[in-house]
C-alpha cells in the first residue's frame, strides 16, 4: 500500500507540469542531413537493361589495361591481415576466355600467368616454380592463393553479356550513401539485375547480381555465386573515367570472401580491341623451372 501510495504522489506532482506544458518534459528537434538526389535519373526496361549490356560485350573483342595492383590477405580467425606490396600490373583480355596478366616490381617480373579458361600456367621468378593446373579447383589446398584460378579475375574486369539459356530479372532500389567528408547524404537510385543459373531443380539458384546507377546506367558492384548459391567473389567498380576504350572504372575492388583475398586494381590505361596475337598468351618458361601441379 504505501508503495501505491507513493506512485500516486509522484503521479499528481508530474501531470500539473505535463498540462502546463513544462520545458523538461518536451521533445527536442534535432536537424539532420538532408540525402540529395541525383540531378539525372535515367529510366529503362529490364530488356532494354540487358540488350544495353549484351552490346557492350559484344563490341568487346579485346582488352588491355595498365594497372596497379594492391592485394591482402585476410585470416579471419587469426584475426591479422597482410598487406602485399603493390606491383604494376599489365592485363591482356581477349574472348571468348583468353588471359594474361603480369606484374613487376621496380621493373623487375614477378609474377606471369597466362589462361585459355581451360587450363592455366603461373610462372614466378622468385621461386623458380611454375604453377599449372585447370579452370576448376577438384583438391583444395591450405594455401588459399593456390585455389584462385584465373577464370575470377577474367570475369571481373569486364561485366559479361548474359547467356542465351540465362534467365534473370530486375528490381531498382534506392541506396542512402554517407559523405563523412561533406556532412552530406546522398541518394543512388538503382537497378539490380538478378542473372540465374539454368533451371535444374524446383529453387532457382542466382548465378551473378549486377548493380547500376540509374544516373549513368553503368556497372558499379557485381556479385557472383557459385553452383551452391555461395558469393565467391564480388567486384566494385568505381570512379569512372573516360579511356581511349571510353568509360572504364579507375577502380575495380575484387574480393574473394572464401579465400580472405582483395585485390584492389587502380587502373592507368584501357584500351579495346587492339591487335593481338596468339603468342601474347604463351609463356616463355625457362629451363631447369621447377614445376608443380594444382589441382
Amino acid at each position: 500500500m504505501k508503495v501505491h501510495a507513493r506512485l500516486a504522489r509522484a503521479a499528481a506532482l508530474v501531470l500539473p507540469l505535463l498540462l502546463a506544458g513544462c520545458s523538461y518534459f518536451l521533445p527536442t528537434k534535432r536537424q539532420l542531413p538532408v540525402p540529395i538526389a541525383p540531378a539525372n535519373v535515367q529510366a529503362m526496361s529490364a530488356e532494354d537493361l540487358v540488350k544495353q549490356l549484351n552490346a557492350r560485350w559484344d563490341a568487346l573483342n579485346n582488352l588491355t589495361a595498365t594497372v596497379e595492383i594492391y592485394a591482402t590477405q585476410t585470416k579471419s580467425k587469426e584475426g591479422t591481415a597482410t598487406d602485399f606490396p603493390s606491383c604494376r600490373g599489365y592485363i591482356l583480355m581477349q574472348k571468348p576466355r583468353n588471359l594474361r596478366v603480369f606484374g613487376t616490381y621496380f621493373g623487375l617480373r614477378i609474377f606471369d600467368m597466362a589462361s585459355d579458361g581451360n587450363d592455366f600456367t603461373l610462372y614466378v621468378p622468385h621461386y623458380e616454380t611454375v604453377y599449372k593446373g585447370t579452370s576448376a579447383v577438384t583438391e583444395k589446398s591450405s594455401n588459399p592463393l593456390l585455389n584462385l584460378r584465373p577464370g575470377f579475375f577474367l570475369d571481373s574486369i569486364v561485366v559479361r553479356g548474359l547467356d542465351p539459356e540465362n534467365e534473370y530479372m530486375v528490381s531498382s532500389d534506392t541506396e542512402t550513401v554517407p559523405d563523412a567528408a561533406n556532412k552530406h547524404l546522398y541518394l543512388e537510385p538503382e537497378y539490380i539485375l538478378s542473372v540465374m543459373r539454368p533451371k535444374q531443380g524446383p529453387e532457382k539458384v542466382p548465378l551473378r547480381v549486377i548493380t547500376f546507377h540509374r544516373d549513368d546506367l553503368l556497372p558499379y558492384d557485381q556479385t557472383v555465386y557459385d553452383g551452391a548459391g555461395n558469393p565467391e567473389t564480388v567486384v566494385e567498380y568505381s570512379n569512372y573515367t573516360e579511356f581511349s576504350a571510353g568509360k572504364y572504372p579507375s577502380k575495380v575492388t575484387i574480393k574473394r570472401p572464401q579465400e580472405g583475398i582483395q585485390l584492389v586494381l587502380s587502373v592507368e590505361r584501357v584500351e579495346e580491341n587492339v591487335k593481338m596475337g596468339p603468342e601474347q598468351f604463351q609463356l616463355k618458361i625457362p629451363d631447369g623451372t621447377r614445376t608443380q601441379i594444382l589441382k
